[in-house]
């Protein structure tokens, strides 16, 4: 899906937004690992979103984090452990952080490695919107373990973010999934009115 994304959205970004939107809410509809419960599944009607803004789709300049070095007769620096929906933790290292721009310009977001589980990348945010208009522990922007991927360019360090992709944590539809959650250092300063909203 987002491959397709990635493609489509070179030329038409918008159109290529609700071609992935129409085919995230089949998933929900239809997919064995749905985050619906089943009996909700038959009366979905639709994820709901804010409609697509442009000037929220921007390239990010990834900041690399500081590497400190360890004397080899001293353990490796603890991962990080987010904030969870569950019991279980999950283990991350932040590897950086997103310089933003447009109208999220002088704002930044941690980037985290996920150490288990998949692995991959990993960027969730809240923002003024968090616990009114969208769930109140944050959104997702990129999950590279799930292929939430939107591009960029490894030669100049720049991620393509498009925050009209941000979308829920599987814990927000039930609450047998265990989630990471945003962590207080991800939040945004105004209201990111793009993405998946709450009904």
């Amino acid at each position: 899906m987002y491959a397709r994304w990635r493609d489509e959205s070179v030329l038409d970004p918008e159109g290529a937004t609700l071609t992935l939107r129409s085919a995230r809410a089949d998933l929900f509809r239809h997919h064995p690992q749905s985050p619906l419960p089943p009996q909700r599944r038959s009366l979905f009607g639709g994820l709901p979103h804010w409609s697509y803004d442009p000037a929220y789709r921007m390239q990010a300049r990834l900041e690399a984090e500081e590497e400190t070095s360890v004397p080899v007769d001293q353990p490796a620096p603890a991962p990080i452990a987010l904030p969870s929906s569950g019991s279980e933790p999950f283990s991350f290292r932040r590897i950086g952080r997103l310089r933003l721009s447009g109208p999220l310009a002088g704002e930044t977001l941690s980037m985290f490695w996920m150490e288990g589980y998949a692995g991959g990348l990993f960027v969730p945010f809240r923002d003024a919107t968090s616990g009114s208009e969208t769930y109140g522990a944050g959104r997702y922007l990129l999950d590279t373990a799930k292929g939430a991927d939107h591009g960029g360019d490894a030669a100049s360090g720049e991620l393509l973010l498009d925050f009209n992709l941000a979308y829920h944590p599987s814990c927000v539809y039930d609450p047998r999934w265990n989630c990471p959650l945003s962590p207080p250092e991800n939040t945004l300063g105004q209201a990111v009115r793009v993405g998946e909203r709450l009904g």
